[in-house]
């Protein structure tokens, strides 16, 4: 068998697995069901990763499902496309759904409506999902796989569903991402009433035929443009669709959060890249330098915003929800490129963020069954008990700001090299002030440090915090939510320091932004190679960058805890706060703003 026949079991063997699972029902014991799911998990990420090995990174194994393969250009059959990027995140996914599943391992007390492999079977479902996105090369397909995956979302996110907070967080969720899905299936509407095409490959040649002559896109394919982008801008929490992340994230399950903010928000901007360069980079999209105004616009204000709110937070799971938040603007500046440079220095970025911001979320989930709050106030000096996960939380947060060799350091670094001074400044503040938060919550938290905080009661957004693991509040850290968070760290460590990544990363990204060459490879079947281009590297500026971002953040950690906490928040900060106003009408009135704002940017 070829690699590219391998594809379709990469979507279809966590979705058999799901299946199982659900049918067993309360027949399969607590155990048993643990270990199926992440059995599957595992087999998954293998077959992605036989699959990643088994080609070239500049080829695109293609697999067209069931032999439905286009007639004179003609089909209806259902493509998967193995490109390097793909692959490596359907790789991802695995990884982080079976270290999810790894870190839950016996953790829900399961109420009587459900039954021990349901949290299992969702997962998996979501698996299949993702997965099916990033392989997929048909766009009605893409979002299909996208929806399927915001469902599971939606039912992870209101998991505890037995109480009002988790069902409440999950409909906000629900109703901002299905607003934003139907902004997409109507862009995709628009699309196919042009070209008569779904297949991206396909899509990308008719406009392209289109464009020829035509002095550039017509108002139509704009159009489609920024609807089909606003519903993958919305799954990456883009400013301003970004209000429903940190709501999802306070209340949501901690396994569900390591793959919200691990995997989930990176693959919209996935989306918004690939659906750019197979659909709307040629001559009959959008321009160049439209779309890299959008981008760049979008993802500073993402960044700045994020970092913002990230630092006013001590709900601890909110703070690295807007953490996430900050990071997505600084990987939209790098897409915003419009280069193969700035893709494979945003993949690898994405690679150690994945890891770094699970691996933070794994160390609150244990807080939180620890202590029972996720409150940095509240916590202070208390996980001095907790030496170890103290040191994961410090070293996430130096990884966020950009620590080397940390692979967020190469990524960014290198993004950094290749933007300009401009986007330095950007990259600069943002992870410092992300990575500082982090740092002061850790120093309060695990430390200690500063003066004690006056007896206040917790935020209202950490209100009634109950611990997620069976039988209440743990005693004894299990060895498997311990040795998790530090596996992933160690991950994102990796990513900065094998060396035959990065050139495998270098060459992938070349293939992903060739946009002749995908439609060449999946409709004609050969393409010739795209031009090579300089790998993602480590240099001298790199370095002295991290390092100068890192002790930055410490720096603005330090005084933080040292001037104290004040309970009553600054002036400046109330109409920021008033914005996130958690009521879904704002959010949906932010939405129609949104599409506005890109529209205008676009054109």
């Amino acid at each position: 068998m070829s690699a590219a026949q391998f594809l379709p079991l990469v979507v279809a063997t966590p979705l058999l697995g799901a299946a199982l699972l659900v049918g067993a029902g309360r027949r399969l014991p607590r155990r048993a069901a643990e270990v199926m799911g992440c059995g599957f998990a595992a087999g998954t990420a293998a077959l992605a990763a036989g699959v990643l090995a088994g080609a070239p990174a500049t080829a695109r194994p293609v697999e067209w499902v069931g032999g439905w393969r286009p007639h004179h250009g003609a089909g209806v059959g259902i493509v998967l496309v193995g490109d390097g990027v793909g692959l490596a995140l359907a790789v991802l996914v695995s990884v982080l759904v079976l270290a999810s599943l790894a870190y839950a391992w016996r953790y829900f007390d399961e109420p009587p409506l459900r039954h021990a492999g349901s949290f299992p079977a969702l997962v998996l479902l979501f698996q299949a999902g993702m997965c099916g996105f990033v392989l997929t090369g048909d766009l009605f397909n893409a979002f299909v796989f996208f929806e399927l995956m915001g469902v599971v979302a939606y039912a992870l996110t209101g998991y505890r569903v037995e109480e009002a907070r988790p069902v409440q967080g999950g409909l906000v969720f629900a109703l901002v991402n299905s607003v934003g899905a139907y902004a997409t299936l109507l862009g995709i509407g628009l699309l196919y009433a042009r070209t008569g095409e779904l297949g991206l490959a396909q899509l990308g040649r008719a406009l392209d035929s289109h464009g020829h002559g035509s002095g550039g896109p017509d108002g139509l394919v704009v159009g489609a443009f920024v609807l089909v982008i606003t519903g993958l801008l919305v799954k990456a929490a883009a400013v301003p669709f970004h209000f429903w992340l940190a709501d999802a994230h306070a209340v949501a399950p901690t396994p569900v959060c390591m793959l919200l903010s691990g995997v989930m928000v990176e693959l919209g901007l996935y989306g918004t890249a690939r659906v750019y360069w197979t659909v709307f980079a040629g001559p009959g999209g959008v321009p160049a330098a439209d779309a890299h105004r959008a981008l760049l616009a979008l993802g500073t204000l993402t960044a700045l915003l994020g970092a913002l709110m990230c630092w006013l937070q001590r709900h601890l799971k909110r703070l690295l929800a807007y953490s996430t938040v900050a990071h997505v603007g600084l990987f939209l500046v790098g897409l915003a490129l419009l280069t193969p440079e700035g893709v494979g220095g945003v993949a690898l970025y994405v690679l150690a963020h994945a890891g770094t911001k699970a691996a933070l979320f794994a160390c609150t989930g244990i807080l939180l069954d620890h202590f029972g709050s996720v409150d940095e106030h509240q916590l202070h000096g208390r996980g001095r008990e907790l030496p170890w996960v103290g040191a994961v939380f410090a070293l996430g947060g130096s990884a966020l700001a950009g620590l080397p060799p940390f692979g967020t350091a190469l990524g960014k670094g290198f993004v950094e090299e290749t933007a300009g001074a401009g986007a330095t400044a950007l990259f600069v503040v943002t992870s410092a002030v992300t990575g500082g938060a982090v740092l002061r919550a850790g120093a309060r938290v695990f430390l200690g440090w500063g003066p004690r905080p006056a007896d206040a009661p917790e935020e209202t957004t950490g209100e009634g915090e109950e611990p997620e693991s069976r039988g209440g509040l743990l005693s004894r850290i299990p060895d498997t939510m311990l040795a998790v968070p530090a596996v992933l760290l160690l991950g994102a460590l990796a990513v900065g320091l094998v060396p035959g990544l990065r050139p495998a990363v270098g060459r992938a990204a070349d293939a992903f932004t060739d946009h002749a060459g995908y439609a060449a490879r999946v409709l004609a079947g050969h393409a010739p190679p795209p031009a090579a281009t300089p790998p993602p590297h480590w240099s001298t500026a790199g370095v002295l960058g991290g390092l100068l971002t890192t002790a930055l953040a410490a720096a603005l950690a330090l005084l933080a805890v040292r001037r104290g906490v004040r309970h009553e928040p600054a002036r400046w900060t109330v109409p920021l706060r008033r914005l996130h106003s958690g009521h879904v009408g704002d959010y949906v009135a932010w939405f129609l703003a949104g599409v506005a704002l890109l529209a205008v940017l676009v054109v």
